[in-house]
Parts: C-alpha cells; structure tokens; sequence
C-alpha cells in the first residue's frame, strides 16, 4: 500500500464519508479510517504470506476492539482498562465478518484478519456500517485476494419515512433498524430489527438501502485505481480431478441411496460418516494404490455430497428428509413443564428441541451497558445456551461462543418489541433457550419457545412471535433455485442461503441474512420473505392452540412489583445516610427497593402484606407536615430555649420553652429529657427554609394553630415568634441516587434493532 496520505469523501445521502489512508498503521496489508461526523474508526487488513496446511475452511477473523477512549471515558470495570469483548462487540465483528467472507476467493486458506478500533465516538453516529465500509475499503486496496468492494448502510423509518443512516437519536423513534450490505449487483448481508413492518414494506426498505449504498462502492473503485495494490498470487486449495472421479465411483451412488432413504438426522448422518470412512480408508490407506492425499478425499466426499444434495432438491422436488419445498416440519409444544421457574415452554420442530424458561426480576436487576453502543441498559434479556449434546457430540463447555451470543441477540431483537412497557410491566425480564438437540434453524425455534415461556410466565406480551429459517439451492448455469421453508442442517450447510424471519400476525419484527453466493435478487428476497409469512403464521396458529393469551396472573414465585411515587427531592429520605434508612425497610419488610430519579419507587415482594407495610413506611418518610395536625414524636435534642421533637422520620421541629406546658417552665428538663415521646401540634411552617413550629401548650389547652401562635407573639413582646438559632428541619440527606443505580444517568430507551 503506498505511504501517501490520501483522503476521500462521498455524501451519502445529506451525510458525508470519510476515508483516509496512508497515515496510519503502516505495517498492515492496508488500513483506513472511516469517519462519520464525530465518530471515527481504523480498520485494519492483514494477511498472511503462505496459507494454512491441512484445514478445510477459509480462516477469517474480525475482531472490533472497543475502545471508552473514543467518547471520553474510562472503562469501569475494577482494573479500569478494556478487557474481552463484550457482547455488543461481538455483535458488531459478526456483522462485518459476514458480507466480506463470501467474497473471498473459493480455496484461499491464507490466514486473514480484520482488526476494527474505535478511535473516536460521538455517540449518535454509530459505529457499525463505518466498520463494514471501511474492512471493504481496506480489503479493496490491499493485496489480499477480494471480490469487493461493498457497500453498507442504515435505514430507519419514521412518520411514514425511510431514513438512511439514522443517528441513535433518530433511531428512538424508528419503527424499523435495518442494516444492508451489497455489492453493486445485490445483496448480500441483512440484518433488522423492526415493530411488526410489512414484507412488502420490507422489500422498500430494502432497494432503498441498496440504492443509497452504490455512492460508497463507487468510491471504493476510485480508491482502488488510485492507490490499490496489486493482488497477491495465491496458491488456492482445490482437489484434483483424479480425486474427485475417484470418490464419486466409489461411494456416489451409495451417497445417492441414502438420501433417498430419508432417514431422520443421526441415522442419515452414521450411514454417510461410514461412506466417508470406508473411501478415506480405500483412496488415503497404507495399502492404497495410489494414496491421495486425506484431505483431497475429505474434501472431494464433502462436495460430491453437496452436488447430490442439491440435485436432488432442484431436479426432483424433494429434500433430505422427504419434504417438498414449503412444508414445516411436524410441531411439538408444551407449556409450564417446569414446577418452579416463573414460565416454561418446550418448542420442538422436527429434530431440533428447545426448552426456555423466563425469570422475572426487580428494575434494579436490568443489565447496566458500559459500552459505546447508545443504550445504557437493557431490561428484556435472551440467553441462548447450544451445549455439544445438542448434536451428539462431545466438546469443552467453556462459556457461551461467539455464534451463540449472536443467535441469543437476534431472538432478543425479535422479541423485544412486543414486551410491555415499563410504566405497563415493571419487571426486568430473562428468557435462557436451551437448545436440547440440534436440526436447522434453532435461534426460531429459541424465538416460538421464547414467546410461549413469557406467555407462561404472566407477561402481556403485545403479540406473540415466531420464526422460521428459509434456505436456497440455486443454480447459476441453469438459472433455476429453490426456496426451502424450515431448512434442516444438512440444508444449511449445503446451501446457499440461511435467511432467519421472525415476526406476528401483522409483521416482521426481525430478521438476518447470510448468504455463500455473491448476493440475491429481489425476486429471491421477496419470494422467500412471502413463504417464511405463511410459515410463520401456520406455526403461530399451532402455538396458540397450546396457549391462547397470556395467563392472566403470575406464576406464585414470581416477585409481586408495585410502583409508587414520590417527590423527587424526598428521594434522599428514603435512602438515608449510605442507604441505610431504605436498607432498614427492605429488611424488615422482606422486600426489595429500586427508585428512580424522577421519583418512581419499585417494591418487589412476594406478598401483598409485605408490600402495604413497605409503602407505609415509605409514606412516612415522604409525607409532609400540615399546620394544625397533631403527633406523637421522640425528643432528640434540649436547648434552653426548648425542645427539638422528631414528628416523621427525618423531620423535626421546635417547641420553644413558651409551648412545652400549659403553665410557665422554669427549664426545658423540667418537663422533657431527650427520648421521650410527647404529643405535639404543629403551628406554624416556614415557606421559605421548611422549619416547623411545634406546641405541646396547644394540644393540653386544645388550641388551634392562631391561637397558639397569637400566643406565642404575645409572649414575645415584639411581635415576632420566639426561635432557637436552628430551628426545625428534615434530618438526613435532601437528596439521593435511586439504590442500586450510583451515578449513572436516567436510563434511555432504544429502537427496535438494538445493537
């Protein structure tokens, strides 16, 4: 890559992109910055000189390196510094990883990695289409072999308007958050969050997008000619042909046979693993004559089973397990299987199996984000957990992997528009999907039990939502494809497309698209998202057969919220010095406490007795005095001049010696020592500094509020009130964070995509 400093823009509709290069990180095969407004990222892209011997697969790895630098903060974790990626981040590098992997030549087994920083964030411009523009645009002018360049971009709609490249602001409002990569041809990569948006709207939003793109891929060719190196030579795998027709008249037309066995998934798969085994042991053994090389004959076996697979399913209509093309697999639903989780849902689509249980939970348990990403906390949690079981295997469980936070983020992305609101449902809420076994499509199958686990659970969920994946056999010489409805496994990994659509009745709420061809028409898209409609209302019809509506209570176990409110400024009396005062109710109580800053206080409690007595207390701490009632209060304080009495929790006032008794005093003690309780009337209340005038002369005499204090005045001789140098206040801090929430600001809301 040259070392010339080169910088280049392009406005993508009414916002400008910048890309600069030559000036930073030098060493890489070729590196980038990519600005948008005030957020910035450096991309990087490096390859390695020789591929990788004996792997089967492409080694491609993008990272996203998160950095709080880039809008002015530091990390809170306790060593203050970045450590793994988090979830969000994880997210993005998927994003980018999958519009640029099918691009790459077929058979380069060279090591490469894309490494994105984020150097600066203004917050509102996001980060993740400048990292997809800029690992094509550092792709482009590398010498690293790439089909590119690409194009990203962003659509929001609003108010009956698309709108490209929203900010986070924008996004709020959004009813749609769809991000799109593609070549000049088509599309490649989908990724979308939505409030229940038609397919044909979809479809819009769609060809808007690919349009609004075409500028960055344009500017990319410029770059390209100006300053892109010349592409590496490239020792690209490929199987010999004497391999290949070996393979195929040893085990062709037994691999044949046994797809058209139909058999279920463990059964087809021993049968073509023996296959595979057997022609290993004849073409790659000691006494083979010749001996090929292992690897040629795995692989030469792997795609002859692709090439079958596919046949079969274009020239006779017919998948794996004996489907035509639009048939859901037979459905098996159970609700409430579990005895003491707050919902449960058992979701089974022919081989794949998965149990989600939702757990509701306190606002104070919502999962505060440290991050650059816009929200800063996120009340609807999914979980997706794929053990090695789930496919009969066995492997080390070291934590959930990149794929499956990626699935458990796209079944939350589905879901999360149809959970009520806070100010409806004060509850944070956990949905875990475990994948019991394994068979195409089990992130649609964590979204059918998911919404059946909330059902189950109490939660009025707006409309329920299921998913379906949809595959594609397509051939480019012939020009003929096929649409699959519910894709199996072996229909995944041999096709060429896994489209995952999850939505209601009235629309679609999610949906993810990764391709292995060089992109899709919109007849393509539009066909498969009108089948995956009628897929997804034939299953939502069978889960509502199960379980029509929410129940209309919470399961026994679950926590009991109810929302109060308060003066903000009385936040502070409630918490008391170190939290204390609320630590003290939550104990007693048997409750659980959270309050938020405009004064909304949660009580969670697992009674309805327990609830009313944690709300008295807390109406005790806010209430405020009025002039002429009557209390019991506790001396806390002597003075010559009188007695200071807590009335309310916190608040105290002054009875001057003048009103301790219905005749004179000659000294305070005479009548009153600190901890004794005495009944009191308060006369008086100062607008301005809130200090509260006390008598216990009023309440011996039965005087009213005037009367005492037209005592008072004539007492004093000058006409004005008698008063100790403190008089009354409220005790304890006026102010206070809600618990649970120190120094973070009041929560934002997101769009419908998420992250």
């Amino acid at each position: 890559m040259s070392t010339e400093y080169r910088r280049y823009s392009v406005d993508v509709d009414g916002k400008e992109f910048i890309i600069e290069t030559g000036h930073l990180a030098m060493q890489a095969n070729a590196a980038v910055t990519v600005r948008v407004g005030g957020s910035v990222v450096l991309v990087t892209a490096t390859a390695s000189k020789d591929p990788r011997e004996d792997i089967d697969f492409f080694p491609l790895t993008v990272d996203y390196e998160e950095r709080l630098y880039a809008a002015g903060r530091i990390p809170g974790s306790w060593f203050r510094r970045e450590g793994r990626p988090g979830e969000g981040a994880i997210l993005l590098a998927r994003l980018v990883d999958r519009p640029l992997r099918p691009l790459f030549p077929k058979g380069f087994r060279n090591e490469v990695q894309i490494i994105i920083t984020s150097l600066s964030s203004d917050e509102e411009n996001l980060l993740d289409i400048p990292a997809i523009i800029g690992a094509s645009a550092a792709l482009t002018i590398s010498d690293i072999p790439w089909d590119g360049p690409i194009g990203a971009v962003r659509v929001g709609y609003v108010d009956g308007e698309f709108i490209i490249n929203p900010t986070a602001t924008e996004l709020e409002q959004s009813t749609l958050d769809l991000r799109v990569a593609g070549t000049e041809d088509a599309i490649i990569m989908v990724e979308c969050g939505a409030v229940e948006v038609p397919e044909d709207l979809m479809i819009e939003a769609l060809q808007r997008a690919h349009e609004a793109m075409r500028p960055l891929i344009a500017l990319q060719r410029e770059m390209q000619q100006e300053i892109g190196r010349p592409k590496m030579e490239a020792a690209l795998f490929s199987v010999p042909d004497e391999v290949a027709r070996a393979v195929e008249e040893r085990v062709g037309e037994r691999i044949n046979d046994v797809l058209h066995r139909f058999l279920p998934k463990k059964e087809r798969q021993q049968a073509l693993d023996a296959l595979r085994d057997e022609v290993l042991t004849a073409l790659s053994g000691e006494e083979a004559d010749p001996a090929y090389d292992p690897l040629h004959v795995k692989v030469a076996y792997e795609e002859l089973l692709k090439r079958l697979t596919r046949r079969m399913i274009l020239e006779e209509g017919v998948r794996p397990d004996g489907r035509d093309y639009t048939t859901v697999r037979p459905l098996h639903i159970e609700v409430g299987l579990l005895p003491r989780t707050h919902g449960s849902a058992l979701f089974q689509r022919g081989e794949t199996q998965v149990l989600s249980i939702a757990t509701l939970g306190t606002p104070g348990e919502a999962q505060e984000l440290d991050t650059l990403f816009p929200e800063e906390e996120k009340r609807y949690m999914h979980h997706y957990n794929f053990p090695p079981f789930s496919t009969g295997e066995v492997a080390p469980m070291r934590g959930p992997r990149r794929r499956e936070i990626g699935h458990g983020a796209l079944a939350e992305r589905a879901l999360e528009p149809m959970i009520p609101s806070e100010e409806e449902f004060p509850y944070t809420v956990r949905v875990v999907s475990e994948v019991l076994s394994s068979n195409g499509s089990t992130s649609m199958a964590s979204v059918c039990g998911s919404t059946l686990a909330l059902m189950d659970a109490g939660v009025p969920i707006k409309a329920p939502v299921a998913g379906i994946a949809m595959g594609l056999i397509s051939d480019p010489e012939s020009g003929r494809y096929a649409i699959l409805t519910d894709i199996q496994g072996i229909e995944d990994m041999l096709g060429d497309m896994d489209f995952k659509v999850a939505g209601t009745r009235d629309g679609i709420t999610a949906l993810q698209m990764d391709i292995k061809i060089k992109g899709l028409s919109y007849d393509i898209l539009n066909q498969a998202l009108q089948q995956a409609r009628e897929a997804r209302l034939y299953i939502l019809e069978h889960m509502l057969e199960v379980l029509p509506a929410p129940r209309p209570e919470l399961s026994p176990y679950a926590p009991r919220i109810i929302t109060i409110k308060v003066d903000p400024t009385k936040i502070g009396r409630i918490i008391g010095p170190g939290g204390k005062i609320v630590r003290k109710i939550q104990d007693e109580c048997d409750v659980k406490i959270d309050i938020d800053p405009d004064g909304t206080v949660y009580i969670a409690a697992h009674s309805k007795e327990a609830a009313d007595k944690a709300i008295q207390e807390i109406e005790l701490l806010t209430r405020e005095a009025q002039v002429g009632e009557i209390f019991t209060g506790r001396v806390v304080r002597v003075e010559p001049y009188g007695a200071f009495v807590e009335i309310l929790p916190g608040v105290e006032g002054l009875v001057h010696i003048s009103q301790l008794s219905d005749h004179r005093v000659a000294s305070v003690e005479d009548v009153v020592k600190v901890g004794d309780e005495i009944m009191v009337m308060v006369i008086d209340i100062d607008q301005e500094t809130g200090k509260i005038r006390l008598s216990r002369q009023a309440v011996l005499e039965g005087w009213s509020p005037e009367e005492a204090r037209a005592r008072d005045r004539k007492l004093s001789g000058d006409g004005q009130r008698a008063r100790g140098p403190r008089g009354g206040r409220p005790r304890g801090r006026p102010q206070g964070r809600p618990q649970g929430r120190p120094g973070r600001p009041p929560r934002s809301r997101r769009g419908p995509g998420g992250r």
